[in-house]
């Protein structure tokens, strides 16, 4: 099967998370990028596991693009998207977007919902289906 997903039925997933001071990694209280980068782990790992039966192993990220900074306190939306699937391999387009932005100048508990969401990262994913038989669907259940 070489033919992108079903536009009027696309596989997608979805995530909305608070960013930590745990996560804050560099100066400034910059949240690294391979939080983000977890968070598309996961959808990937869904999107596998609604496509296929099985949690898969991602093997590649490409044209990751890290577009604005993310502090302790910002609220990130991070959505994924099958764009292509093989016989093994599933591509997934994946986004993360800031909806609320901390505001610790104003005062340590300030935040804001942004009007617009803000394009923090963006990436493409490859990752691999086994070659396993997927259960029949209970009976009765849709297929």
């Amino acid at each position: 099967m070489n033919t992108p997903e079903d536009e009027d039925n696309p596989t997608v997933a979805f995530l909305r998370v608070r960013m930590s001071h745990a996560d804050a990694h560099y100066g400034g209280g910059l949240i690294d990028g391979a939080c983000i980068l977890r968070l598309f782990g996961d959808l990937v790992t869904e999107i596998t596991v609604r496509t296929d039966g099985d949690e898969g192993l991602l093997s590649e990220y490409a044209k990751v693009r890290f577009t604005a900074p993310v502090y302790p306190g910002d609220y990130i939306e991070a959505r994924a998207r099958l764009i292509h699937r093989t016989r093994l391999r599933r591509v997934v387009e994946l986004e993360a977007h800031k909806v609320v932005s901390a505001r610790p100048g104003a005062s340590p508990s300030a935040a804001e919902a942004l009007s617009s969401p803000q394009l923090v990262c963006s990436a493409t994913a490859t990752t691999v289906a086994p070659l396993v038989a997927r259960p029949a669907p209970a009976e009765g259940a849709a297929a």
